[in-house]
């Protein structure tokens, strides 16, 4: 039997359980609907997507997969059509196979654009060829079609780019940037001219976002980056309007989300499918829906799982 139809019957069995869970645990909680994800003003407003990270969709963590269905039912009962959804890593728990499945299953007959980055558990786990390709399978099969070809790469939505990063080698916290990966960050950068532009890393740089405190740890580089933190920050630096998108650290709506380092918008995403270990809100199935407007970038923050806004915790950035 070929390894495609073991994990193909693997899913299958895993659909069962599932069912049998739903059935006995009563199924997904729906999120409200009465007050739908929407835009501060349709007329102005030049780009939105939603940001979300840390899914770990898991085939065997029932109860996190059912948040994760409940989030992306908000996502598909927008009132507004977004032009993306932001992946921000750890996509899947273990980088199986049937995880991504399920993934694909959540998200599906949602008319947008995704963009997905890998996470250390996407692919810690196994050789980094297989892991890698996996995701790419997965990513490309959000999007139906072959465009991501490397784990980084970039494109542009509405005018704005995009710039993803993405480890070049097995690591199991954190995340390795070769030169040659930093050499073509400088590149997008240097080409955008100061225009507003989103880079995408799954883990945050270092002493930020309440680091290392945030990782309970007393070592300064974890839960960030890693090695290359301070090549990647001198880049980041060079440049205006850089807003640098990380999730990693499972943190709930509280002040250290965003910070500006030396002219670097930084934004941590809170989890969305396992509940966040800190912060003034910290349940499941948090995320930003952000919107740019002439002047300003706004992250609002939203309880997907549960279907509301928490517009204490927006993030407002004003654009140069």
């Amino acid at each position: 039997m070929s390894l495609n139809l073991v994990q193909k019957l693997f899913y299958k069995i895993f659909c069962v359980i599932l069912s049998l869970f739903y059935s006995i645990a009563g199924g997904v909680v729906a999120p409200s609907t009465e007050d739908p994800i929407d835009v501060l003003n349709e007329n102005t407003v030049r780009l939105t997507f939603a940001t979300v990270a840390d899914p770990q969709v898991s085939n065997y963590m029932f109860g996190r997969y059912r948040i994760f269905e409940a989030a992306c039912m908000d996502i598909k009962n927008a009132e507004y059509d977004y032009d993306a959804v932001l992946l921000l890593g750890d996509v899947a728990e273990n980088g199986l196979t049937e995880e991504y499945q399920l993934v694909l299953d959540g998200l599906s007959g949602i008319n947008t654009r995704y963009i997905a980055i890998t996470g250390n558990h996407d692919i810690r786990l196994r050789l980094y060829s297989q892991s890698s390709e996996r995701f790419k399978e997965f990513a490309n099969a959000l999007n139906q079609d072959e465009s991501m070809t490397e784990m980084h790469h970039s494109e542009v939505i509405n005018g704005y780019k995009f710039i993803t990063l993405g480890s070049d080698r097995t690591e199991f916290e954190e995340t390795y940037l070769s030169e040659e990966q930093l050499a073509w960050l400088d590149d997008e950068l240097h080409g955008e001219n100061g225009n507003l532009t989103f880079v995408l890393c799954h883990q945050p740089l270092k002493l930020t976002h309440g680091l290392p405190d945030t990782w309970n740890s007393p070592s300064e580089t974890a839960g960030s980056v890693g090695k290359q933190n301070d090549e990647l920050f001198d880049i980041l630096k060079k440049y205006d309007n850089v807003v640098f998108l990380s999730g990693h650290l499972h943190t709930g709506f509280a002040d250290f989300l965003y910070e500006e380092k030396e002219g670097v918008h930084l934004v941590n995403v809170p989890s969305f499918s396992i509940e966040n270990k800190t912060g003034e809100y910290n349940e499941a199935g948090l995320g930003f829906i952000a919107e740019v407007y002439k002047d300003e970038l706004i992250f609002r923050a939203r309880d997907f799982a549960k279907g509301v806004w928490l517009p204490e915790h927006d993030i407002k950035i004003s654009i140069k």
